[in-house]
C-alpha cells in the first residue's frame, strides 16, 4: 500500500479535505466520494495527477477514476488518511 500513500494524500487533500469526505466506496475502476460540498474539490487539479484518469460527477458522488489499482488506493486513503469507508470500515493506521 505504501506505493500510494501520496496519491492517497493528495487525492483527500483535492476532495476538499478529511473533513469534506463523508464516505467513500469503490468500484471496479473508481472511487466513490460522497463530499459535504462538492465545490470544495479541485477538479482539475485530480484530473492531471498522474494516477488518476479523470474525474466524474453523477448521480451524488464525486468519483475519481483510477483504474485497475483502485483497490489499492482506496485501502490507502482508508488506512492513511482516516476515511470511513460507505459501509462504515476503517483501516486506520
Amino acid at each position: 500500500m505504501a506505493k500510494y500513500t501520496q496519491l492517497a494524500a493528495d487525492i483527500v487533500k483535492n476532495v476538499g479535505g478529511k473533513g469534506n469526505v463523508v464516505s467513500l466506496a469503490h468500484c471496479i475502476t473508481r472511487l466513490r466520494f460522497k463530499l459535504k460540498d462538492e465545490k470544495k474539490a479541485n477538479t482539475d487539479v485530480l484530473k492531471a495527477m498522474d494516477g488518476v484518469v479523470t474525474v466524474v460527477q453523477f448521480g451524488g458522488q464525486y468519483q475519481i477514476v483510477i483504474g485497475t489499482e483502485v483497490d489499492e488506493v482506496y485501502d490507502e486513503i482508508l488506512a492513511s488518511q482516516g476515511i470511513q469507508a460507505a459501509d462504515g470500515n476503517t483501516l486506520a493506521r
